[in-house]
């Protein structure tokens, strides 16, 4: 079946997904769950397929790592449709209202957006998230995975196909686009009239495809170059933990630390500390870090500029607060930032002052996640400022329609 017919079937389930009661879109992702731990030999060995290709093929070891799933993986799966579920039904929502003059009632009220389209790399479990979200928020999803997850996105849909049957809505609802060839992915990113949203999650190449061909309207999930900054007034114990974790605690996501700036009062003694904490990591520093850093290459502007999605953290050091604002605004995109400091005004400032979608103080970089903030899951990270920004839940996933009621009123 070609990618327009597709279109076609999602679009006509769309209707039907957006005119179905809140519990029974609930109970989709409720039956989802359930069925995917019920199958998830099934699942798992679909995974074990694609890894062994993936494998052979010599794909890095961050993207095998995107790519895997186990027990504890899909268990995360499952309670993130449950979770999803039990959240607030945006539809319907009424955002705001007021009476005219002219006695005319004037609302602002939530609607699906329609169909969502969402085109990703790897990661088996953004099938899931996002098609549930969709669901949830009264939309049909329509997925274009990579070759590298096609076996385990097929498995994946399955299972929620089921549960929308079984739940009495067309299984069209959610659809994957098997068909994983470039020439696909460009007509898929151009189906006027079917996609009313394109959400693409996936690395620098994927996104400067859409920014060439895409001709639909969509939300950028763009590269996460974020930064940990070091203050002056930092407690370095706190310090050494949280950027440790937010470089090592799983290094190939988008939230993960990919450099570090440190206020030069304290590099003496942190820099070093910190290279301890982080054995194993390759690291690459400026030339006043490599002071501390005997064992650091050195850093260039493109290190600066690059999301590794790996073991490896730029360093540099800096003499003011005004100097990592500086630093993020030019190497930065947008993702997530954080500052570690018991200085309050310093905190304040950095919030203030840092654009990004999310700006974090005293805390990992890897709570910027959908779940981690009351979500259930996400179906990405916009780092755009328009329609919606940082994680993308169920009520990003929904626009406004004005309801205005009348009389018989009549312009004069």
């Amino acid at each position: 079946m070609s990618v327009e017919e597709l279109g076609r079937r999602v679009r006509a389930a769309a209707r039907a997904v957006a005119q179905a009661p809140s519990g029974t879109r609930a109970g989709v992702l409720r039956c989802a769950a359930d069925f995917l731990e019920a199958d998830s030999g099934a699942v798992l060995e679909a995974n074990r397929a694609d890894l062994d290709r993936a494998e052979a093929a010599g794909l890095p070891g961050a993207a095998l790592d995107r790519l895997a799933l186990d027990e504890r993986r899909l268990q995360s799966m499952a309670t993130g449709l449950r979770a999803v579920a039990a959240l607030a039904d945006p539809v319907g929502e009424i955002v705001d209202g007021s009476v005219r003059p002219n006695g005319l009632r004037v609302q602002r009220v939530r609607v699906p957006l329609g169909v969502v389209g969402i085109i990703y790399e790897n990661r088996p479990n953004v099938t899931s998230d996002a098609a549930g979200l969709c669901l949830k928020s009264g939309n049909a999803a329509f997925l274009r995975g990579s070759a590298s997850a096609l076996a385990s996105n097929m498995a994946v849909v399955k299972v929620l196909r089921r549960a929308l049957a079984k739940e009495g809505l067309p299984e069209d609802a959610v659809t994957l686009l098997e068909d994983t060839s470039h020439e696909a992915a460009v007509e898929f990113m151009q189906l006027r009239g079917v996609l009313d949203c394109l959400v693409p999650r996936g690395g620098r190449a994927l996104i400067a495809s859409l920014l060439e061909h895409a001709t639909v309207p969509y939300v950028l999930d763009g590269d996460g170059n974020c930064h940990v900054y070091v203050d002056a007034g930092a407690n370095l114990a706190m310090a050494e933990s949280i950027v440790a974790n937010a470089k090592t605690q799983r290094p190939g996501v988008c939230n993960a630390a990919e450099t570090v700036l440190v206020h030069a009062d304290i590099a003496p003694d942190f820099l070093p500390q910190m290279a301890r904490a982080l054995a194993g990591v390759t690291l690459l520093a400026d030339a006043r870090a490599r002071r501390y850093l005997p064992g650091a290459a050195a850093a260039s502007d493109e290190d600066f500029a690059t999301e590794f999605l790996d073991l490896t953290l730029a360093v540099g050091v800096v003499d003011s607060l005004d100097d990592a604002v500086a630093h993020i605004d030019r190497f930065g995109s947008g993702h997530s930032e954080a500052i570690v400091t018991e200085d309050l005004r310093a905190a304040d400032r950095f919030v203030r002052e840092v654009d990004a979608a999310a700006v974090v103080v005293n805390a990992s970089t890897r709570f910027v996640d959908g779940s981690e903030l009351g979500l259930g899951a996400e179906v990405g990270i916009s780092t755009q400022k328009l329609h919606a920004r940082g994680p993308m839940g169920p009520r990003e996933l929904t626009c406004v329609k004005w309801v205005v009621r009348g009389d018989g009123h009549v312009r004069t």
